[in-house]
């Protein structure tokens, strides 16, 4: 823990007497993690509890130089007054499950410097990152320390001296770049095949949340293979909450310019509510069953 500790604090340029904010459930391994960092280089450290919104319990005089979130409490503050709080926080890291695509399209606005982190709990805490602030990069970059492959499935594999001699395999297919870099292109047990064409749904969230930003549509929304008689699955967009028709077709027009045709989501569908993990991040099996049982379809 502490030899992962030192190498995000050397990467991030941690300094002694700068505060950190643990705001993560200290029984976890992320909440655990923040008070290793902390304490190794010696920064103050306000302790907060891991409630959706942290942010909302410290006075805006507060300086914070560090602090790590999840997805869900950073989709609860960008919808509350501490949204601009949290861009005056110096280094924010956001990890525990991917990012919707529509908070990093949010998060390039900031002037702070925010990344994504990638890892789990095999590594004990992230071996790479993408900075989201400023511009949006498609790309991790590998901590130092930590050696990447790809295996025959295309997913990712992690090695480093310090988590023993045996690779860590995943389940993340990715695109490497180099030696240090890498594109997260999605779970492989997440692939829609769609009449023998493999679509990785995370891709295509990643395009369809710039329309839905220029179409000022504030909804959730996931791709999910459904089945299909002839193709095996159809790609579907299901979306939480309502949208309104005009939206709905400049939604279909945009897709339909922007995705190949076997990206472009088959159907619409509509669900009052995403089924969510006690972590706040979007169930994907339960709320494609979910759809199957009792949506709308636009």
């Amino acid at each position: 823990m502490k030899a992962s500790a030192r190498i995000t604090a050397h990467y991030l340029n941690l300094k002694p007497e700068q505060t950190a904010l643990v705001c993560l459930d200290i029984t976890f391994i992320a909440g655990r993690m923040m008070l290793v960092r902390a304490l190794e280089v010696g920064m103050n450290i306000i302790v907060t509890p891991p409630e959706a919104n942290p942010l909302q319990v410290l006075a805006d005089e507060i300086p914070v130089d560090f602090a790590a979130l999840v997805p869900y409490q950073v989709e609860a503050i960008l919808k509350s007054p501490q949204r601009k709080k949290l861009n005056t926080i110096t280094n924010v890291i956001i990890g525990g499950a991917p990012l919707p695509a529509q908070t990093k399209v949010e998060l390039k606005a900031f002037t702070n410097n925010t990344y994504a982190t990638y890892g789990m709990t095999e590594t004990l805490t992230h071996i790479a990152m993408q900075k989201l602030s400023g511009h949006t990069e498609d790309t991790f970059h590998v901590l130092p320390g930590f050696k990447i492959e790809k295996d025959d499935r295309g997913c990712l594999s992690i090695q480093a001296a310090h988590l023993g001699s045996e690779p860590i395999v995943t389940n993340d297919l990715v695109e490497l770049i180099g030696n240090d870099q890498f594109k997260w292109l999605g779970r492989i047990d997440g692939v829609i095949n769609t009449g023998g064409i493999k679509i990785i749904p995370e891709k295509i969230e990643s395009v369809i949340a710039l329309s839905f930003k220029n179409l000022q549509i504030p909804n959730r929304f996931i791709i999910a293979g459904l089945p299909h008689a002839q193709l095996g699955e159809s790609v579907a967009l299901i979306i939480e909450g309502t949208i309104t028709k005009a939206q709905t077709e400049s939604l279909k027009q945009t897709l339909g310019q922007t995705l190949t045709r076997y990206e472009n989501p088959k159907s619409f569908y509509l669900v009052d509510r995403f089924v969510e993990t006690r972590t706040g991040k979007i169930n994907r099996p339960q709320t494609i069953s979910l759809v199957l049982e009792t949506s709308v379809k636009n």
